[in-house]
């Protein structure tokens, strides 16, 4: 009797089908979100604070030059009418050795002949009254700017975050009085790896700033007021150095009008100093394949299964990891099929028994997106 060959069953795998399709990618980060600008009101004159707006406030918002502080004008309003008075009194000396010089020469040509001596036309006289007739009205417009500088003005629309004097208080030149910031756009400092920043397109040696239309657009997500909210913005630029501690490069996203002052509606505010986390949305990339992660073995092969239903490792290029899913290009053909089943041990050309894995994330439609993260 002869023995009989002993078939060995087949193993059960899960395969899906590869399917290349463009891939918008996006990249996550956090930061802080910061003023564009903050600054501290310093007194440039001297006086007693006689009035404050409305809005010198902490939290207050006012509009750029309104006025916040005004300080007593009293004495700058006196120095203002004596430099005018001594401007008329040198505008007169002028006029009067005009014609004296006027009178100088007619007489010299009555009773002589040539060129008229300098000191005879009274030009040293004229020039001189030229002179303080110029001081006059310099100092006139030194009156007049110490005066306005009396009135404190917003420099920025903005909002107050603290003040330093209130009313009754005497300021002298240099004194602090309150620190604002602007807030027509705000900022957020947003680290990225220099793997991610390759998805991004904001080239490293950009100069000057990125404009809505063209920039990436970022979504800013956080939690405020009890709820989950989110704020569009774009982002404007790169900074310029790699952190030597972290290594990480920052790139700055901006949220326009981000407390809704000139839309004049009701928004949830992206206020200064809230934690948000972004996710910018990156270049489109194409021909990728999208498969679980856990289908990846040994970090750059994946196990295609041929017409036969037998299994083979295959080189292919990660693009990307990110949570439970892989990105690949190159080394795969639209129509394969990939083993997605955990194997213990595989080797080429083993016999299998496959079954369409349909549960199976997969990117089907152009323009979907691989989060990166920073």
């Amino acid at each position: 009797v002869q023995p009989q060959p002993v078939e060995i069953p087949r193993k059960l795998v899960r395969v899906m089908t590869v399917e290349k399709q463009t891939v918008g990618m996006t990249v996550r980060s956090q930061g802080n979100v910061v003023p564009r600008t903050e600054s501290m009101l310093v007194a440039e004159a001297a006086g007693r604070v006689i009035t404050v707006s409305p809005a010198f406030v902490a939290g207050g918002f006012f509009e750029a030059g309104e006025v916040l502080i005004t300080l007593d004008p009293s004495d700058y309003e006196l120095a203002l009418t004596q430099a005018k008075s001594q401007v008329a009194q040198a505008e007169l000396a002028y006029q009067i050795e005009e014609q004296q010089g006027r009178i100088a020469r007619d007489e010299w040509r009555r009773l002589n002949q040539g060129e008229i001596p300098p000191l005879v036309a009274r030009e040293p006289q004229l020039n001189q009254a030229r002179a303080n007739l110029e001081a006059a009205r310099a100092n006139l417009r030194k009156a007049e700017l110490n005066l306005e500088r009396t009135r404190i003005r917003a420099p920025f629309v903005g909002r107050l975050r603290s003040k330093n004097v209130d009313v009754g208080q005497y300021v002298a030149p240099g004194s602090p009085l309150a620190m604002v910031y602007a807030v027509d756009y705000v900022e957020v400092r947003l680290p990225v790896s220099d793997d991610a920043l390759a998805y991004i397109d904001m080239p490293f040696n950009f100069r000057g700033e990125r404009n809505r239309e063209s920039a990436p657009k970022v979504i800013l997500r956080a939690r405020f007021a009890g709820q989950d909210q989110s704020w569009e913005g774009y982002l404007s630029r790169i900074e310029g150095e790699i952190d030597p501690q972290s290594r990480m490069i920052y790139l700055v996203a901006r949220v326009e009008d981000p407390y809704g002052q000139r839309r004049k509606m009701q928004q949830v505010p992206l206020t200064v100093g809230l934690f948000v986390e972004a996710e910018i949305f990156g270049r489109q990339v194409s021909d990728v394949v999208e498969i679980p992660r856990a289908a990846l073995r040994n970090g750059s092969q994946v196990l295609v299964v041929d017409d036969q239903e037998r299994l083979y490792h295959r080189e292919v290029e990660v693009i990307r990891e990110e949570g439970d899913i892989a990105y690949l290009r190159g080394g795969l053909q639209a129509g394969e099929k990939i083993c997605i089943s955990p194997l213990a041990a595989v080797v080429d050309g083993m016999p299998v028994t496959i079954v369409l894995d349909d549960s199976t994330p997969s990117v089907s439609q152009s323009g979907s997106a691989g989060e990166v993260q920073p």
